[in-house]
């Protein structure tokens, strides 16, 4: 099997088929047991919804969202939170990265997340920020990616079973 070549590409507009397969892809995530900031069970509405919501960020210019596909559709996206305080103009949070189970570990997470950081600079933004689950696949491919530590926090959220989980923060300095 060949290695697949990713194209992440930012939509700067969302359409009724993408949301629908971002719907796809953000169940499959959360069946799957990440911890997104959805529960089990995770209903097509509400994910349609979430989407949508994400789509007027979009069409607002408060969110960047970077989207991928394969033969199937929609494998992985990820998002930029541009909206932030006015006294933080230089930096955005990296958000929702998601990979479809048909599609991970062959290099999609990192190609977003390298997608992701270019968009920040060409948006004018120098700091990205995010956390995720410790222990994790995500924390592993973000410190494989030259993102810095700051600590974990114990209890931070829920597992879409309700197991509590603890995050790890971490950030990217893309100035140069």
């Amino acid at each position: 099997m060949s290695t697949p070549t990713w194209s992440p590409r930012r939509l700067h507009a969302v359409t009724d088929a993408q949301v629908e397969g971002l719907a796809d892809l953000l169940i499959d995530c959360v069946e799957g047991g990440a911890s997104v900031g959805f529960m089990l069970p995770i209903t097509r509405e509400r994910a349609v919804a979430f989407w949508r919501k994400v789509a007027r960020g979009v069409a607002a210019g408060e969110r960047a969202l970077l989207v991928a596909e394969d033969a199937l559709g929609i494998c992985g996206t990820v998002q930029l939170v541009l909206d932030l305080p006015e006294n933080q103009p230089h930096r955005a949070d990296l958000a929702k990265m998601l990979v479809h189970r048909r599609a991970r570990r062959r290099g999609l997470g990192a190609a977003l997340v390298r997608a992701a950081e270019a968009t920040a600079l060409a948006c004018g933004r120098t700091l990205l920020v995010l956390d995720a689950v410790t222990g994790g696949d995500a924390e592993r491919l973000y410190e494989s990616l030259g993102w810095v530590r700051v600590g974990a926090i114990p209890g931070y959220a829920l597992m879409p079973d309700g197991v509590p989980c603890s995050t790890t923060v971490f950030y990217r300095s893309l100035a140069r």
